[in-house]
């Protein structure tokens, strides 16, 4: 791919052309050789977030919600760190979500997603997120709780019902000005293997260490599959799926900005325009500021 190319139209998931995860390569440098020929773009695209962001904030006409979804190791974490690393915080928001509570597990399984989305004016980011629910889930049905009973008996169509449910969901957000932005980071599995090794190799990464981390590994064929064909259900106009290569952590911080920044672009956010009797009440104020 040419780095002239629009990386958003590049790693967008098409869900109409039969697309599958063995067309997107996790070791993808998107039209760059190195690191460092990417750095100005990367900089510049940080830099207009910043300022996007700023307009969100003050128009509070529109809201973002990032979604990360990933193996164990894709560099979600490292993602937020660094796109988001110019942002004003008070207009950002973080949910990591993993096992769900005794209190979550209470209510629908999109509630506890749902109670924390952004407001208007703001950028919300899900580590992991609703998704999870027709991904972990899925591999490991035991987790399903109550649910597992009507998993069992209706078999496919139980998935289909909740990528019906996730669909409209989106479709909601949007009525309602909230952008939904989906991020796959896409990660090799002798990449992760590497990512695995160094941690347990590195008393500064060791604490990242999981049991559970481990215990997936077995899994990876299933959670392909299973990731695959959640992209090719709920990959959708209203809020399509972007496949991030993720071996090169500097490749999908340099994507996922620029993709956010384009989509931001996209909405034509503008400074709230001042009323006249305000525009007159405030230059009165300089006047008698400036013979102060």
């Amino acid at each position: 791919m040419s780095p002239r190319a629009h990386i958003a139209d590049a790693l967008r998931f098409d869900a109409d052309a039969h697309r599958k995860l063995a067309h997107y390569d996790p070791a993808d440098r998107c039209g760059f050789s190195e690191k460092a020929d990417a750095q100005e773009k990367l900089e510049a695209d940080l830099a207009s977030l910043t300022g996007l962001q700023d307009i969100l904030f003050a128009q509070r006409l529109h809201g973002i919600l990032v979604v990360l979804q990933g193996m164990d190791t894709a560099g979600k974490d490292s993602a937020i760190k660094h796109v988001m690393s110019g942002v004003n915080p008070q207009g950002v928001s973080v949910n990591s979500f993993q096992a769900p509570s005794t209190e979550e597990l209470r209510h629908d399984y999109l509630w506890r997603c749902a109670r924390v989305l952004p407001e208007r004016g703001r950028i919300g980011i899900f580590n992991r997120s609703y998704y999870e629910d027709v991904l972990v889930t899925r591999v490991h049905p035991e987790l399903l709780g109550d649910d597992q009973p009507a998993a069992e008996s209706q078999g496919h169509e139980f998935w289909e019902k909740r990528y019906r449910d996730i669909n409209r969901f989106e479709q909601y957000l949007a009525r309602n000005r909230i952008v939904t932005i989906k991020f796959f980071l896409h990660l090799s599995k002798d990449e992760q293997r590497e990512r695995l090794l160094a941690r347990f190799n590195d008393p500064a990464k060791q604490w990242k260490l999981a049991p559970s981390d481990l215990a997936q590994r077995p899994f990876w064929d299933e959670y392909t599959k299973v990731y695959e064909e959640m992209l090719r259900a709920t990959s959708t106009k209203t809020a399509p799926w972007y496949v991030i290569p993720a071996d090169r952590k500097w490749v999908a911080h340099l994507t996922i900005a620029d993709i956010v920044v384009h989509v931001m672009r996209e909405l034509d956010l503008r400074y709230p325009p001042l009323s006249e009797e305000l525009r007159a009440d405030l230059e009165r104020q300089r006047k008698e500021l400036e013979l102060d």
